[in-house]
């Protein structure tokens, strides 16, 4: 017994009619953990991070290595509604495509290994090992459900995770940056612009702290041959008061994509070493914090798993698969500081169109995705005893 396409079509829209915009993921839990409960021999566990924010794992399978299939139940805001044609919410579909938040990054990969695992238990197909879904909160603004099953410990069995992040089934991403978020505060002292000498002006410090920085991470030269070199850049910066009063508070924040060459520690190291050495002059008090910073992932290209998920999807797809890198984070860089040594990719059903309006998912790529996830589980584990 297969579920009909259009049951799978049916998962995939509801999951878009729950409008869980970096909040209420717990709906979108509660209502995967339904599609299971049909199952005892499935377990289901939520792990919270915070009120009606719950992390979901899903466990089926027996002895034997362990797979981790992972998404976010996540989506950005949609944004000036005006700007789509189709409701956000609404998972409309126009001929081939299912639009809606969510529809490419990333409900339709995380339907997509749900109903894998569904249709493992529905037909009864023997698997040698255990499948794990992990469905996380929080991915679009800092990885933090992944980080709490992570020092839960529920990667730590994993023998390879696959991240349904929308790739595109023909890519399937090995090797990612990391990112660094840091926000710097220069707290002066104010007085009248007329008085500049009873006061401390706080932009002037945070300008000393701004003149360095850039210089400092352009030294970084190294050149990965997938990812590029280190990317630094200053994308918020505030400060002042008003026109005619020295200002006693600035600060800038900063975005940094970093590479395996250069671990995140250096990049801490030199950040506190240049903050440390402008405060020791007199008047100066500049204040570093980072937020949900991810490690870069290294990755080898000929890894087993990287080249059956390229093998699998040519032969679903009937196309040409490539193994490449990725500009941006994942939920791999939190899972991969579990204990377990693991290979972790990236493939899943998308479009060009995440975080935009009228976002839209392909239904034959969709349905593609699916029968990828229903062969490469079992040729995972075959490939292991091999």
């Amino acid at each position: 017994m297969h579920m009909t396409p259009q049951k799978k079509i049916e998962i995939l829209q509801h999951l878009i009619q729950i409008p869980s915009v970096n909040d209420h993921e717990t709906e979108v839990a509660d209502y995967l953990a339904s599609l299971f409960a049909p199952y005892p021999q499935a377990q289901v566990e939520k792990i919270p991070f915070a009120p009606g924010r719950d992390n979901l794992v899903v466990t089926i399978g027996g002895a034997g290595p362990q797979l981790g299939l992972s998404g976010h139940m996540d989506v950005v805001a949609p944004g000036d509604t005006s700007a789509w044609h189709h409701d956000p919410f609404g998972g409309e579909v126009v001929g081939d495509r299912l639009f809606g938040r969510g529809a490419s990054d990333m409900k339709s990969g995380l339907a997509a290994i749900t109903i894998a695992m569904l249709e493992f238990l529905e037909q009864g197909t023997p698997l040698n090992g255990s499948v794990r879904l992990l469905a996380t909160v929080g991915e679009e603004t800092g990885e933090y459900g992944a980080a709490t099953l992570t020092d839960a410990g529920y990667a730590d069995q994993l023998a390879g995770l696959v991240i349904a992040e929308p790739s595109g089934l023909d890519q399937v991403v090995y090797t990612a940056r990391g990112v660094i978020d840091y926000k710097v505060v220069s707290t002066g002292k104010s007085s009248h612009s007329a008085e500049p000498e009873n006061g401390i002006n706080a932009i002037d410090n945070l300008m000393q702290f701004y003149n360095a920085v850039g210089p400092l991470m352009a030294k970084h030269t190294e050149e990965d041959p997938v990812l590029g070199h280190l990317l630094h850049n200053v994308d918020l910066i505030s400060g002042g008061e008003q026109i005619n009063s020295i200002p006693a508070h600035a600060e800038l924040m900063a975005n940094m994509r970093t590479i395996p060459a250069t671990p995140n520690q250096v990049i801490y190291d030199e950040l506190e070493g240049l903050i440390a050495k402008l405060n020791q002059q007199d008047g100066v008090d500049l204040k570093l914090t980072y937020s949900y910073p991810e490690e870069a992932i290294p990755g080898d290209p000929h890894a087993p798993l990287v080249q059956l998920a390229k093998q699998i999807s040519e032969e679903v797809c009937q196309r040409p698969a490539h193994v490449v890198g990725s500009g941006g984070a994942n939920d791999g860089a939190e899972f991969l500081r579990a204990k377990a040594d693991f290979t972790s990719i990236e493939m899943g059903p998308g479009s060009d169109t995440s975080h935009q309006a009228d976002e839209y998912i392909s239904i034959t790529e969709y349905l593609q995705a699916i029968t990828v996830y229903e062969k490469l589980v079992p040729a995972f584990f075959d490939q292991l005893q091999g």
